[in-house]
């Protein structure tokens, strides 16, 4: 076990939650989540980042986790035509603003959890482990990359968290 004195962040690839959340079929409550991660530990920070809140609901759940002592970083939804289908495509994409706050606040963490499966964050996992950092990541079997199981210290299916992290349905919204 690691000691009380260990510093730990994490970091939560919203748009990445939100779909994995769809396949578990059930929710994350993300007080329970940081509650279950830092015990013994001292929790620096824990970032949520998300796409601007669309509706009523999102900006109440954006509320809780501020709240609740997340930073969110937001950032708008862009979207684009194909004007050979006239399709429409949307994107958010905060990968390089959590990339950069983990490695902004490095100094003062000694372990990051990230939430994702997403393989671009890989790199910056293997460049944070060279720092002398441990990383942990939390996705699903289906949805963690190769590139970023490969590159962290442990992985930690939803799965196996979900009788630790899973919110009730008559609990506060906190996912």
């Amino acid at each position: 076990m690691r000691s009380s004195s260990e510093r730990m962040s994490i970091f939560i690839d919203g748009a990445n939650m939100t779909y994995a959340q769809k396949k578990l079929g059930w929710q994350i409550d993300f007080k329970k989540t940081v509650e279950y991660f830092t015990q013994g530990k001292n929790l620096v920070n824990a970032f949520y980042y998300a796409r601007d809140p669309q509706d009523e609901d999102e900006k109440r759940f954006y509320g809780f986790l501020t709240w609740t002592g997340y930073t969110v970083r937001t950032k708008p939804v862009k979207s684009w035509s194909d004007p050979s289908s006239d399709e429409v495509s949307y994107k958010c994409n905060l990968d390089i603003e959590m990339v950069v706050d983990m490695f902004n606040t490095a100094s003062l963490y000694d372990v990051a959890v990230i939430f994702t499966g997403d393989g671009d964050f890989g790199r910056a996992a293997e460049l944070l482990r060279s720092k002398g950092k441990r990383i942990i990541a939390c996705s699903t079997q289906d949805m963690i990359s190769y590139e970023l199981a490969n590159a962290v210290d442990q992985y930690i299916d939803l799965h196996e968290l979900r009788g630790h992290i899973e919110r009730k349905s008559r609990e506060m919204i906190s996912d």
